[in-house]
């Protein structure tokens, strides 16, 4: 039997034995890469290439494991094990390779030892260097355009040895924005102020430029401040927001039922902002109301704030506490919820439903949630499950909470269920920068990770993540695939890339992709750069990518 071999710290390449000129021949390379590391163990991929004139017949790759180390899973290879020696050779589909054509297998190990005594078919093995090198520093930022709520900006192109594949706007250290091109909007800014943005360029190996040089422009005033001190005064200034203006909250306790209707513009969004001690409470649910939650007469349903059919709000650097839900977002696209406080709620802290698409949550602190409802006390909500679409299902009948961006948020602890649930049916957000602090994760309702990420194409980036008891945790993230109606690629697409996860001793994986047959047209990627300690079984359950 034939089989093949794990890879090396840094790359590997082997080649078989040349043969002469005058003969047709096989000749392949292989290229080994230590792609990930953690406490318990690292994972590999190893590329093969026929760079002959031949198709090649098959390959063995064979090395060995110091005591202590040993393969604990192989794919697209067979493997024998006799005592420390590891031996792989080709699976039935790529034993074959024809010239000019490549195939690839990987690996994980338990243990820390690195194998020794290499070879490809008897040929000892050797190695290249991988990309390292960062592109140029974009140049001439300028400002394009300003508006009470945003700031356009564009750049020169940056230029990379083997190309740029996104930029990054920062304003400070926080990335506000990643576009392709080089031109972008950073929105859901505050009327009035001052901003200094830079940006960054990305190649594919992810290495990121020095910044750009800096850029400053302030956004335009505000139509108008209303400032409110009492309760009634808040519901007034709610009840008669135009675009543009911007309620201001004075320090102290609003208790009742506030609700947002009116709705602001891209150019002109109405802002709602106050202090950390400008504090909203609800001491409902009150009165009856409809089967699916609309805005009704007598009926409050006890949310600290909600948003409903309002686009193009601000909510800026408020309390919300002691309500059954913190903040719904309902039919209201591009919310901004920026530098908030939301703790000890009964249910759900922010939740982005019935397609509230393109909102940002940022800066904000979320702790102690699911007080009455343990199995219902997530931290963020993006979207419904799909046995809620009949209520919230507004776009082709499902709920499209689309694009939403979770950045630089600290979420825990004592959040009952999961600090981020991505639901079935939504698409393209971005959970970027975040802290997760899983104590207190109850495991009621399947809540036992950081994330459940059930939508499609969502960015898991540059995340930490820790678990300390008491709690219930199996692993870091996990995918899920339900089945819907419509139907959507649900838990398929999606990219893990630079999260840093300390699983306590407790978790399997830190990301747990649940099925890869059910994506196999869009497939989940773990990139290298994750890293994971403390783990009971290791970095991912998938093949690690560059």
């Amino acid at each position: 039997m034939r089989r093949v071999v794990p890879a090396l710290i840094v790359a590997v390449i082997c080649a078989l034995a040349p043969v002469p000129a005058s003969a047709a021949a096989a000749r392949v390379t292989a290229e080994f890469a230590q792609e990930s590391v953690w406490s318990t163990g690292y994972g590999g991929r190893i590329t093969l290439t026929n760079t002959g004139d031949a198709e090649s017949t098959g390959w063995v790759v064979e090395f060995d494991l110091p005591p202590g180390t040993s393969v604990t899973n192989s794919w697209s290879s067979v493997l024998i094990r006799d005592g420390q020696r590891h031996r792989f050779a080709n699976a039935a589909h790529n034993g074959r390779i024809p010239p000019g054509g490549a195939v690839g297998f990987g690996f994980t190990a338990s243990g820390g030892g690195l194998p020794a005594g290499c070879v490809v078919d008897g040929v000892p093995c050797r190695g290249p260097a991988r990309d390292t090198t960062p592109p140029t520093a974009p140049t001439e930022p300028r400002v394009t355009g300003v508006t009470a709520g945003s700031v356009s900006l564009s750049w020169r192109a940056a230029a990379d040895d083997t190309g740029v594949v996104d930029y990054q706007v920062l304003s400070g250290a926080e990335v506000v924005t990643t576009t392709a091109s080089t031109s972008a909007t950073a929105t859901g800014l505050l009327p009035g102020t001052a901003h200094a943005f830079t940006v960054r360029a990305r190649d594919a190996a992810g290495n990121t430029s020095a910044p750009s040089p800096v850029v400053t422009a302030t956004t335009a005033p505000a139509a108008s401040t209303v400032d409110v001190a009492t309760a009634a005064q808040l519901r007034a200034a709610l009840a008669a927001a135009v675009p543009g203006v911007t309620i201001r909250l004075a320090p102290g306790v609003y208790r009742g039922s506030f609700t947002a209707t009116s709705p602001g513009t891209a150019a002109a969004p109405i802002t709602l902002t106050g202090p950390a001690d400008a504090v909203l409470v609800n001491d409902g649910p009150s009165g009856s109301g409809p089967a699916c939650p609309v805005p009704t007469a007598g009926w409050d349903p006890g949310y600290g704030l909600w948003l409903y059919g309002a686009p193009h709000w601000n909510l800026v650097g408020f309390t919300v506490r002691e309500s059954k839900k913190g903040i719904v977002v309902d039919d209201s696209r591009h919310t901004v919820i920026d530098r908030v406080r939301v703790h000890h709620v009964d249910e759900e802290a922010v939740h982005f439903r019935r397609s509230s698409s393109d909102g940002v949550l940022r800066g904000s602190t979320i702790s102690h949630t699911g007080l009455v409802q343990p199995g219902y006390g997530e931290g963020v909500y993006l979207g419904s499950a799909h046995s809620n679409w009949d209520c919230h299902g507004n776009t082709g009948g499902a709920d499209r909470s689309d694009r939403v961006l979770v950045l630089g948020n600290h979420i825990g602890p004592h959040v009952t269920a999961e600090p981020i649930d991505v639901k079935e049916g939504t698409a393209g957000g971005v959970v970027r920068g975040n802290t997760f602090d899983g104590t207190g994760i109850s495991g009621q309702n399947s809540a036992d990770s950081w994330i459940d990420v059930k939508g499609s194409g969502y960015l898991v980036e540059d995340n930490t993540g820790s678990f300390t008891a008491p709690g219930t945790f199996a692993n870091g993230y996990e995918t899920h695939n339900p089945v819907t109606t419509p139907a959507f690629p649900n838990g398929c697409g999606n990219t893990w890339r630079g999260n840093r996860s300390d699983l306590g001793g407790v978790g399997a994986y830190a990301i747990r992709i649940t099925s890869t047959s059910k994506c196999a047209g869009l497939p989940n990627v773990v990139h290298a750069s994750n890293t994971v300690t403390r783990a009971v079984t290791g970095l991912t359950n998938i093949p690690v990518a560059p």
